[in-house]
């Protein structure tokens, strides 16, 4: 485990070779978030800059994070300090987003409001069976502000997402499975071993590659990446291996 600073910590980091792993680590609140834990989120993705593969996930079973920790974030009352904490939010997830490196989001408990939006700026979402998923921010009046709203239009187009960030309705894994918004599912005892080889098996160079072509790039721009991959050493290692199989 990654030390970040001397304080208890809500977001723990752990190296496992080129997998850096994030756990949001406030079972007591459902693993809510807080404005510190928005701080060591943005010192642990620091920390985990040159990962091959990112996994998030939750402690417990119980959630994977339940929103923002309404007990803390009630003492925001003026528009600038609504607008500052839902900037600084949005910017973790766009980070998380952005991340170079492959990055799954290991539901490991229900993702509701802010944590459905944490959950979507993964690239892949694995969710344990009988969890929940939703965007239910409209329960309290509000709306998603963490980049939620758009990334969840991308997933499942935007008359969905209406629907279910404008009905607040909360999905069971299967429903969340079958519109594209969880993308494998696997039984509670097989979840953490489940996640942690799929991680294991993304952290390699062609990962990132292909990560970046699937977001959106320039035929140019996918061809150079193909290209770059081609001349590399590991290339040539694993083709040679393919051909002496063939022999």
């Amino acid at each position: 485990m990654v030390e970040l600073d001397g304080a208890v910590a809500t977001v723990e980091l752990e190296l496992y070779g080129a997998v850096a792993v994030v756990t949001i680590n406030r079972p007591h609140a459902r693993n809510a978030i807080s404005l510190d834990t928005m701080g060591e989120l943005e010192k642990t993705l620091d920390a985990a800059e040159g990962a091959r593969a990112l996994v998030i996930t939750g402690a417990g079973d119980r959630a994977f994070v339940s929103g923002g920790d309404l007990k803390e974030l009630a003492a925001l009352r003026t528009h600038e300090e609504a607008a500052e904490m839902a900037r600084r939010m949005r910017g973790v997830c766009d980070r998380i987003a952005d991340f170079p490196a492959p990055v799954i989001a290991a539901l490991n408990g229900h993702a509701l409001g802010g944590g459905a939006e944490i959950a979507v700026a993964a690239d892949i979402r694995v969710a344990a069976e009988k969890i929940r998923i939703g965007f239910n921010q409209v329960s309290l009046e509000i709306m998603p502000a963490w980049g939620g709203a758009e990334r969840l239009a991308t997933l499942v187009g935007p008359g969905r997402a209406l629907l279910l960030a404008g009905t607040g309705r909360i999905l069971d894994v299967g429903e969340a499975e079958r519109l594209g918004l969880v993308d494998l599912v696997l039984p509670r005892a097989e979840f953490a071993d489940g996640w942690r080889q799929l991680a294991a098996s993304l952290a390699n160079r062609p990962a990132a590659s292909i990560k970046r072509v699937v977001r959106g790039v320039s035929a140019q721009e996918a061809v150079d990446a193909f290209a770059e991959l081609w001349v590399a050493d590991e290339h040539w290692e694993a083709a040679e291996q393919v051909l002496r199989r063939r022999h």
